[in-house]
């Protein structure tokens, strides 16, 4: 998760490079970020009722040889068009390995361990999102090309030790249902679709907060663009923190409640964070806010998988979708609400209204009534 995580995020630091490099405009280069994406989105679709009916295992080595393949034609590509081509591709591989990942982990880990191992698997997302940019800014130092080429490298590696240590990852109920006949079942499991829809607007809402914060704290504080690197890690520690710990709070109150409790005080704090006069007081708000949501995130993740036993890898395979498209939309809207309302006025609230309608999604799901009786 780390290392694809990292692939989304390296490519931002080299676009003034590649910028000079292709003579292209930087009204251009931002395709080479979407290129990534939709290929992730376009691929979710299908690939996880294609995993569900297969081993996992084979799914995911495979999908890291594509990944490491294509991250590697990156580094070589000499034009516009065959960067864009490579980086779609290396989205489609990437779609292909993550979504394993969510979908195994409830196969190869006892049930008690599960939570705690989703919130492993979320840190290595959360890591990325705090180091993706600078790990890509520093290995460009030597060349724009290398970023590429040592991703590439540790996906080989990756790849080496997933077939070595990875057991089978079969569907227990091995079966030949096609890609269409699982859509058609999950259409009619309206607790996942309720979970999928809030897990949805809760992205766009979540995205649209991460991603003007720098512009933020620019407007509003007057930070330059180091000192806004700097603190956008210290915020991405709090997230990585709230993933790692997720579990602790988990066995202390239980799925449900610590899940409610976790949405309402994300909710609190995002209604507050505006109010905040200075960069001291608007950064220390911002990472109480994002170690919340780590700790909400891999309950996501967790109440997802538990709604179904046959379509994990669709389930993971939309939930990313939906992620990526969450972001897409909560950065188009996060682009006209910073312009148009003063400091954070405006994207708070509009998280805090997704925020709160995806909650209102959750409980209509059942998640609260049917994860405290099983609790």
């Amino acid at each position: 998760m780390f290392v694809i995580g990292t692939d989304t995020f390296l490519v931002s630091p080299l676009l003034p490079t590649l910028v000079k490099y292709y003579g292209i405009t930087s009204s251009s280069s931002g395709v080479i970020v979407s290129a990534y994406a939709l290929g992730y989105t376009l691929s979710a679709l299908t690939v996880g009722p294609i995993s569900d009916g297969h081993d996992r295992r084979k799914i995911l080595i495979g999908g890291l040889v594509c990944f490491l393949l294509s991250t590697g034609a990156c580094g070589f590509a000499n034009n516009f068009i065959s960067m864009l081509g490579a980086r779609f591709f290396a989205g489609v591989s990437a779609a292909f390995v993550g979504p394993q990942v969510w979908a195994s982990i409830p196969i190869v880990v006892s049930k008690d361990r599960i939570v705690s191992s989703m919130g492993f698997a979320s840190a290595g997302l959360a890591v990325s999102q705090i180091v993706g940019i600078p790990i890509g800014s520093y290995l460009a130092v030597f060349s724009w090309r290398f970023p590429f080429f040592f991703i590439s490298f540790i996906s080989l590696i990756l790849c080496i030790i997933s077939a070595w240590q990875l057991p089978s990852l079969s569907s227990q109920t091995h079966t030949t249902v096609k890609f269409w006949e699982i859509y058609h079942e999950l259409f009619k499991n309206h607790q996942a679709l309720f979970y999928l829809v809030a897990y949805f607007i809760f992205q766009t809402g979540n995205f649209c907060s991460l991603s003007f914060i720098g512009t933020w704290f620019n407007k509003s504080f007057s930070l330059s663009v180091g000192q806004i690197g700097s603190s956008m890690i210290i915020i991405g520690i709090g997230n990585l923190l709230g993933t790692i710990c997720s579990s602790k709070i988990v066995d202390y109150f239980g799925i449900s409640k610590a899940f409610l409790i976790e949405f309402v005080v994300y909710l609190v704090l995002y209604s507050l964070v505006s109010f905040s006069n200075n960069i001291w007081l608007a950064q220390m708000m911002l990472t109480l806010i994002f170690l919340v949501s780590g700790f909400i995130f891999p309950l996501f993740m967790t109440t997802l998988q538990e709604t179904t036993d046959t379509a994990r890898s669709t389930i993971s395979s939309i939930s990313n979708a939906a992620m990526y498209l969450g972001e897409t939309l909560g950065g188009a809207v996060g682009g006209i609400l910073i312009t148009r309302i003063v400091g954070f006025w405006g994207i708070s609230s509009f998280t805090v209204t997704l925020a709160a309608i995806s909650l209102g999604l959750y409980w209509l799901g059942g998640l609260f009534k049917t994860m405290e009786r099983n609790h």
